[in-house]
């Protein structure tokens, strides 16, 4: 009797069919963002058995450099996820900055986003609706920016939000994408270069 139990019970139990679609939301399956020179698709990658297997599902960096990034990396910034950022994405008056250093850009970022190092992010704040003044910068019709680099234990975003902040630029029109680009990765989303 207890054979028929477990077998009756396997047989009711749900079968998993594979490949089931990977949408970003329940309705939402890809999102079209638009491009200086056209538009990119955003999506997950439909394997269901894929795995993040290079340096990306590496959990444990060494601490310093790479720390724990605070929630915020400065008072008035918005942090912000995934689906945040997408919006952000398809809003062409937002600058999305992939603050990371250029060979990591070129290793793959984010659709939509554009390369500047968190070393050089003073000299673009003219491009982002400051104009420079003898105390740094004067940002009276700001553009909204959200930046990203690695992830929860890079802190190139972070010091480049930091940086902009003291140069002049309000803090108010920044979101941090804390999760980077592990979480990206890790979510199976779209990345240029791939």
């Amino acid at each position: 009797m207890k054979k028929l139990l477990v077998l009756l019970t396997l047989m009711a139990a749900p079968v998993w069919a594979e490949d089931k679609p990977v949408n970003i939301t329940r309705d939402t399956a890809s999102v079209t963002i638009p491009l200086t020179d056209g538009t990119a698709e955003i999506r997950r990658i439909g394997d269901n058995d894929h795995r993040i297997d290079d340096d990306w599902g590496r959990t444990s960096r060494a601490c310093p450099p790479f720390c724990i990034q605070p929630q915020s990396p400065a008072p008035g910034v918005t942090t912000i996820g995934e689906l945040e950022l997408i919006a952000l994405l398809q809003d062409p008056e937002v600058v999305v900055m992939d603050s990371r250093t250029p060979e990591w850009f070129e290793g793959g970022s984010i659709p939509g986003a554009i390369n500047v190092p968190y070393t050089q992010v003073i000299d673009h704040l003219g491009e982002l609706g400051c104009d420079i003044d003898f105390d740094g910068y004067v940002c009276e019709n700001p553009t909204r920016v959200a930046l990203f680099c690695n992830g929860n234990w890079c802190g190139q975003s972070p010091t480049a939000i930091r940086n902009m902040i003291e140069a002049g630029f309000p803090a108010d029109h920044i979101y941090y994408y804390r999760g980077g680009m592990q979480a990206w990765r890790l979510l199976g989303l779209t990345v240029t270069g791939e």
